[in-house]
């Protein structure tokens, strides 16, 4: 399947729109020796650093949910939201 990696980031973003209601960016970057994506979610000085394998990633790009990654992404939105009421 062929699709660009800012393709991919708009559709977790369109999956996933806690990610900008949040404001937290995200990065891509794809590893060859993991044939996975590299995802890198930051807010501030806070960040997590991820991966989503290339048929997981696949199945984005054909609407199905990236469970992991959605997994991923609660838990850092969750523990950001923790840090930000200390």
């Amino acid at each position: 399947m062929g699709y660009t990696q800012v393709a991919l980031e708009d559709k977790i973003l369109e999956m996933y729109p806690e990610i900008t209601k949040h404001g937290i960016s995200i990065g891509l970057s794809f590893d060859e020796t993991k044939n996975a994506y590299i995802v890198k979610f930051k807010k501030d000085n806070h960040e997590l650093t991820t991966h989503l394998e290339k048929k997981a990633a696949d199945d984005c790009m054909d609407n199905f949910k990236c469970v992991y990654l959605g997994i991923q992404t609660g838990q850092f939105i969750k523990n950001f939201e923790i840090i930000e009421k200390e």
